[in-house]
């Protein structure tokens, strides 16, 4: 089973149907249906209940919505090492650099963004959500051409 960090602004697109919601709901649906395993870093959940605040969610459409993230993908959390490594790192943006490391520490097959640009210096593969879809079905396809031969 593939392993994928799931970053934020594919979340966002999910819940604003935002920019190809469509893909980024599918990555979410395969998560749910355990055809992928879903990884998101603790500090994506704490900015997102901030952006949903801002966006005038109340506290019960809030902790629903972060209660079925929390049901379906798991959590990585950044310790001190990774910290620092991300200091190091060739990614600019440190938030991104911090994603980038938690994915390199947890093994992860790919990070899915749909900020491509932010990652070009990642020591990880990346892709967006559309291309993550394609992976995860070719994927699966070749699986099941294996196991009938």
């Amino acid at each position: 089973m593939k392993k994928v960090l799931i970053d934020l602004n594919i979340i966002l697109d999910m819940l604003n149907k935002r920019m190809d919601h469509q893909s980024a709901v599918a990555i979410f649906d395969f998560c749910v249906k355990k055809r992928i395993k879903g990884y998101v870093c603790s500090h994506e959940i704490t900015t997102l209940s901030y952006f949903l605040e801002k966006q005038k969610y109340s506290v019960l459409k809030r902790n629903k919505l972060i209660n079925k993230l929390l049901n379906n993908l798991s959590i990585l959390t950044a310790h001190e090492q990774i910290l620092r490594r991300a200091l190091e790192s060739d990614i600019k943006d440190y938030e991104d650099a911090v994603i980038d490391e938690l994915a390199l520490n947890e093994k992860i097959d790919f990070i899915i963004t749909r900020d491509l640009k932010d990652f070009k210096n990642s020591n990880n593969t990346i892709c967006n959500a559309r291309e993550a879809i394609e992976i995860i079905e070719t994927g699966e396809n070749l699986a099941k051409e294996n196991s009938s031969v």
